[in-house]
């Protein structure tokens, strides 16, 4: 088979190898890896398929479709994600950032009244960042810190805030949930793993073999971290605070169980686009 010599060609080649992969989106795929190939937006690709391709360009398209066929994901791929409209490095150290998750950003700004109050913001299991550092985006006379067991993913999530011009509002460590910490905050989120360990080989091969098996499993019944997080949320949590904490389908009811065992009063369930209650609002217990 000669190598593709027009942009048309090269998707033609490139679709092919990734439903045969299993790919559920071949050709818009093809389009999104000839676009990063080509250094160009996808629209371009799509409008010019007459224009050839350089041997620089086939080269790297071939070993994005290759990667791509293997299940690699596209945002480790392309080393970015979107998410709250801003653009956040992503590495095989960090979970991706994942449209479901804005829910949090939207309900714990939904409890802010001022938004250019000096806040003081904990986002635990913080990852990539994205949950504090949007939310920075949106309370400008707010501070945060982001907490992660993992060294490698508190280095991703500096660069990020670095990169997003929030280095000096946002602070990162290490360390094992809120262990070490100390409060009040004003308002507290979190993302822990949820995944039951069993149903972590179930997932989609992207998630499954590339995503962090530490930010995914949760444990026997996925709320093993929940459990651990809960009493340091309720310790730091400034009376009439909130904390938004996301949950996995079907587990609101009792993860509600585990803050309301620990002083904390859920207030709320907020559903994402796809109408799974995604998100738990709590308060602290009012005597």
């Amino acid at each position: 088979m000669t190598a593709p010599g027009t942009i048309a060609e090269a998707l033609d080649g490139a679709a092919r190898s990734l439903a045969e992969a299993g790919i559920g989106e071949p050709r818009m795929e093809a389009r999104l890896l000839a676009g990063h190939a080509l250094r160009v937006d996808p629209a371009v690709v799509l409008g010019h398929p007459e224009r050839a391709l350089t041997r620089i360009e086939r080269t790297r398209l071939a070993v994005l479709v290759r990667r791509r066929a293997r299940r690699e994901p596209i945002a480790q791929l392309f080393g970015e994600r979107e998410f709250w409209s801003l653009k956040f490095k992503v590495t095989a150290d960090v979970l991706t950032p994942r449209p479901d998750s804005e829910t949090v950003v939207e309900a714990a700004l939904a409890g802010v009244p001022d938004r250019g109050a000096p806040l003081r913001l904990l986002d635990l299991g913080t990852g990539t960042g994205c949950l504090l550092l949007a939310l920075l985006s949106e309370l400008e006379g707010a501070q945060g810190l982001g907490v992660d067991i993992s060294p490698a993913a508190v280095k991703v999530a500096r660069a990020n805030a670095a990169a997003l011009g929030f280095a000096d509002r946002a602070t990162f460590r290490t360390g094992d949930w809120g262990r070490g910490i100390r409060g009040p905050f004003d308002l507290i989120v979190a993302n822990p793993p949820y995944i039951p360990s069993s149903a972590v080989e179930s997932l989609e091969p992207e998630v499954a073999r590339f995503e962090p098996r530490r930010a995914l499993s949760g444990g026997v019944d996925g709320l093993d971290c929940y459990r651990r997080l809960v009493p340091d949320v309720a310790r730091l949590l400034k009376p009439g605070a909130t904390a938004v904490v996301e949950v996995g389908a079907g587990q609101a009811a009792r993860v509600s169980a585990i803050l309301a065992g620990h002083g904390l009063h859920p207030v709320a369930i907020q559903a994402d686009l796809s109408g799974i209650e995604r998100c738990l609002i709590a308060t602290p217990h009012v005597d």
